[in-house]
């Protein structure tokens, strides 16, 4: 049925009974809510609010990690659990940084390829030590046969890098250690 304005009413009165005029005329009832639709609306504006705060406080990537501001990040990674015999194992400085890498107690030898010669065109040929390479301020290793590790065995490994500021030299070097286990 629809609604009835005041001059269709009157129209309707001569028409109509006046229990069908007041039927017609007359607010609808309200419904009452239904109780399994509410809860199910309420559970469900519940989980979307739990993702949502799950979004915003979720720690990922290196945000859970605290190193120092002088190292932008290490490879492989904080507690690594599958790291491969051959990994490479490097640090990214801040520009304006030095590094030498110790692996398992054993300082390796670094080579800064800032400082080696060749001749315009030439190969440059590494040499098998840390390289440290001083426009990017990255200083990294490459197990290999010839180096003084020739591979990661595999177990838990701690590696620390000794970080310093050109200006300030190693005397007032700082370090940071991590460990990473090799499958």
């Amino acid at each position: 049925m629809t609604d009835i304005d005041a001059t269709d009413a009157d129209q309707a009165s001569a028409l109509l009974p006046a229990d069908e005029i007041k039927q017609a005329t007359a607010t609808p009832r309200r419904r009452r809510p239904d109780r399994g639709l509410l809860i199910a609306s309420f559970v469900i504006a519940g989980g979307l609010a739990l993702i949502i705060w799950g979004f915003f406080t979720a720690i990922t990537g290196d945000e859970g990690i605290e190193r120092p501001l002088a190292i932008e990040s290490v490879s492989p990674v904080e507690n690594a659990v599958q790291v491969l015999q051959q990994e490479r194992i490097a640090v990214d400085l801040e520009f304006g940084y030095e590094a030498v890498l110790i692996l398992d107690g054993t300082e390796l030898e670094t080579t800064n390829i800032g400082r080696l010669e060749a001749q315009p065109g030439e190969q440059l040929v590494l040499p098998p030590t840390a390289i440290f390479d001083p426009g990017n301020a990255v200083i990294s290793f490459v197990p290999n046969e010839n180096a003084a590790i020739t591979e990661l065995t595999q177990g838990l490994h701690t590696a620390r890098v000794e970080y310093w500021r050109l200006d300030e030299g190693r005397a007032n070097a700082k370090s940071y250690n991590w460990t990473f286990v090799v499958v």
